[in-house]
C-alpha cells in the first residue's frame, strides 16, 4: 500500500529506555509467540524458540558471564548467522560489558589486529572459525575462549551451552547481579569495526541510547509485528542486526536462521518467510530471475502489459495483484510481503517491478556511524528512486550545495555514535558541533525524501571544476546485459591535462555466452562491449563519458555486504 494519504502517518511504538528494556519489554508482550526458528542440522525442519525462551537464555547467558569475572569486560563475538550469535550479542551488552561484533570473513591477522586494538577480554565464536581465531589468538593475548559448539568444557576453551546451563542455575538460587544490572544509556555497549570499501576499519562506538533510538524510531514507518523474517545478511553487520533482529525482537516479529545465500529462496519456503532485509544485490539477481524465467516460458510480454497495468491501478493495493503474478510469489515462498533494501543504491525499477507484482519494495540508507538508519522509506508512503525520509529524531541537511542542490549529507540525532574508538582527531572530523558528516552527497526534494547521489571521496572532479559521481555512471552501465560489475574512475589524462572516465569491467560471460552461443575471444567481446558503451554515452554529457575500459576475469573483491572494495581495485 503506497499512498500519499499516508504521507504524516506514523505506527505508534512503545516507548523504551535501551535494549535491556526491549528484549524485557518484548519477553512480556509476545510471551506465547515464536522469536526464533532455527534448524538443529543443515537442510533439518525448522524449530520455533519463543520469546520466553530467548529472554531466559540471554539472562542465563548473562549471569555466567558476569561470574566468569566479565564484567566491564570487551567480548569479542565472531561466527556465522545463529541464534547463539543473536543471544550472545544481547547478553553482553544487556549487563555484561561491551561487545566486539566481528566480521568471520576477515583472515586472522586482522582478526588479531582488532583483538588488540579493541583490547578484547573473551572471544564467543563458532567452530566454523576456530581455525582463524586460534591463529588471532597467537597474534594476541585474549583471555578466555568460549566455542558455540563445543558440548564440554576443555583446558583451553569454555562450552557456550555448558555456561549458559550454569547461568540458569545462578538465577535460580538468587544470584540476580545480571538481572538487576543497571544500563548506563550514553556508555558504549558495541565496537563494530567497519569493514568498509575505503581502506583500514575504524573502531565505531554505539550506546543503548543509539541503538534503541534507531530501532524505536525506524518503527514508526515499518511495521513488520506477526510477520516472520529470513535473517540473511550477517549479524556483524549493524543493518542486519539493528534494523532486523532487535527490531524484529521489538515488534514480535519472528525471525528464521538463513542457512546461507544459495538457500534463500529454500528457506524462504520453509520458514514462510513474509519480510526480507538485503542488499541490493540480492533483490537484483531475483529481479532477473524473474525475468529470465518469464522469458524462458513465453511469458515476457505478457508480464510487462501486466506490470504497466498493475502500476496504472496502485499495484499491491489492489487484491487480485498476488494472484496476477502467483508464480512470482511462489518463487519467494508464497508469503512474502516485505522487501528492504539497503547498503547501497538499487536501481529503482526493481523496487517498481516488485511493487507492481505485489510485493511492498522500499528501501532506506544508512551508516554504522548513526546505528544505522539515517533515512528510510514508510512501508505505506514511498518513492522507488529515493533512499527515504529522514527517520523522526533525526534532523538531515544538505550542506556545501552545486547548482543542483547537490551537497554532502549531514545528520544529528540520538543515534549518532559516540566516536571512533580510541581516535579522537577523526572523530572530530567527522562529528561536527554534534553532526555527522556522512561523506556521502545527495538532495532532498520538495515532500522531504533523501535522494543519495555517490560518496563524497569517490568524486571525481574535472580541471574545470565538473563534478562526477562514478556511482551515477555505473548505475547506467550496469543497465547493458553485458556487464556484471563495474568501477568506474578519473585519470589524469597527459594529453589533454584532464581527467578522463575510465572503466574496469567484468564481463557477464553466463549472458555472452547465452546469447551469442559461442565463447568471445577478446578481440570480440572488447567490441560488442564498446558498442554498448557508446551507446550510453551519446546520452551523456561530453564531461561524463567513459573514454577508456579495461575487461577483468575476475570479479571484484567484495566485503561481506556485497559491495566492491574500491580501494583494492589498482588503476
Amino acid at each position: 500500500m503506497n499512498s500519499i494519504r499516508y504521507k504524516d502517518a506514523l505506527y505508534k511504538p512503545r516507548e523504551i529506555s535501551n535494549i535491556k528494556d526491549l528484549v524485557n519489554s518484548s519477553a512480556v508482550l509476545f510471551s506465547d509467540k515464536d522469536a526464533f526458528l532455527v534448524k538443529d542440522k543443515p537442510g533439518g525442519a525448522y524449530r520455533a524458540i519463543s520469546y520466553g525462551q530467548l529472554k531466559e537464555d540471554i539472562d542465563s547467558l548473562g549471569a555466567a558471564l558476569m561470574e566468569l569475572g566479565l564484567a566491564g569486560g570487551k567480548v569479542a563475538l565472531i561466527g556465522e548467522n545463529r541464534y547463539e550469535w543473536a543471544i550472545s550479542y544481547l547478553a553482553v551488552i544487556n549487563g555484561v560489558g561491551v561487545i566486539v561484533p566481528i566480521d568471520r570473513e576477515l583472515g586472522a591477522d586482522e582478526i588479531g589486529d582488532i583483538f588488540k586494538r579493541a583490547s578484547v577480554d573473551a572471544v564467543i565464536y563458532s567452530s566454523k572459525c576456530e581455525g582463524a581465531i586460534d591463529e588471532a589468538c597467537a597474534l594476541a593475548n585474549v583471555g578466555m575462549l568460549i566455542s558455540m559448539d563445543a558440548a564440554e568444557h576443555t583446558e583451553s576453551r569454555k562450552s557456550l551451552t555448558k555456561i549458559i546451563s550454569r547461568g540458569k542455575t545462578l538465577i535460580a538460587v538468587g544470584r540476580h547481579a545480571y538481572l538487576d544490572a543497571e544500563i548506563d544509556c550514553d556508555s558504549m555497549c558495541s565496537l563494530l569495526f567497519t569493514s568498509g570499501t575505503t581502506g583500514l576499519s575504524k573502531g565505531v562506538m554505539l550506546s543503548h541510547k543509539n541503538l534503541a533510538a534507531n530501532v524505536y524510531n525506524m518503527s514508526k514507518y515499518v511495521n513488520v509485528t506477526g510477520f516472520t523474517g529470513l535473517s540473511v545478511l550477517p549479524m556483524h553487520h549493524t543493518y542486519e542486526m539493528t534494523c532486523h533482529i532487535m527490531t524484529a525482537i521489538f515488534q514480535g516479529c519472528r525471525v528464521a536462521i538463513c542457512e546461507g545465500l544459495k538457500y534463500i529462496v529454500k528457506n524462504m519456503a520453509e520458514s514462510k518467510a513474509s519480510v526480507i532485509l538485503a542488499v541490493p544485490l540480492i533483490f537484483e539477481n531475483m529481479h532477473k530471475k524473474v525475468w529470465k524465467n518469464a522469458e524462458s516460458k513465453g511469458k515476457a510480454g505478457k508480464m510487462r502489459k501486466a506490470i504497466m497495468l498493475s502500476k496504472l491501478v496502485g499495484g499491491q493495493n489492489i487484491k487480485s495483484t498476488k494472484r496476477l503474478f502467483k508464480e512470482v510469489h511462489q518463487a519467494m515462498g508464497g508469503e512474502m510481503k516485505l522487501m528492504i533494501a539497503g547498503g547501497a543504491p538499487i536501481d529503482p525499477l526493481v523496487i517498481e517491478d516488485f511493487n507492481a507484482m505485489g510485493v511492498c519494495t522500499i528501501q532506506g540508507y544508512g551508516m554504522t556511524e548513526n546505528s544505522p538508519i539515517i533515512a528510510v522509506n514508510k512501508d505505506r508512503y514511498s518513492k522507488p528512486a529515493a533512499a527515504g525520509l529522514p527517520m523522526p529524531g533525526t534532523l538531515v541537511e544538505i550542506i556545501d550545495k552545486d547548482e543542483n542542490g547537490i551537497g554532502e549529507i549531514i545528520c544529528k540525532g540520538d543515534s549518532v555514535m559516540l566516536g571512533y574508538y580510541d581516535d579522537p582527531e577523526e572523530t572530530a572530523r567527522v562529528i561536527v558541533d554534534g553532526w555527522l558528516h556522512t561523506g556521502d552527497y545527495g538532495y532532498m526534494d520538495n515532500e522531504g525524501f533523501l535522494f543519495v547521489t555517490g560518496r563524497k571521496k569517490n568524486i571525481i572532479v574535472t580541471k574545470n571544476g565538473k563534478n562526477i559521481s562514478p556511482e551515477e555512471l555505473e548505475y547506467y552501465l550496469y543497465k547493458i546485459p553485458y556487464i556484471e560489475e563495474v568501477i568506474v574512475w578519473g585519470k589524469d589524462d597527459s594529453n589533454t591535462g584532464d581527467i578522463i572516465i575510465c572503466a574496469d569491467i567484468f564481463p557477464n560471460y553466463e549472458y555472452i555466452n547465452e546469447t551469442h552461443g559461442i565463447r568471445l575471444n577478446d578481440a570480440q567481446l572488447k567490441r560488442i562491449i564498446k558498442e554498448e558503451l557508446d551507446r550510453v554515452n551519446e546520452k551523456l554529457p561530453l564531461y561524463k563519458r567513459v573514454k577508456r575500459f579495461a575487461l577483468r576475469d575476475e570479479e571484484f573483491e567484495k566485503t561481506t555486504t556485497k559491495k566492491i572494495k574500491r580501494f583494492t581495485v589498482e588503476h
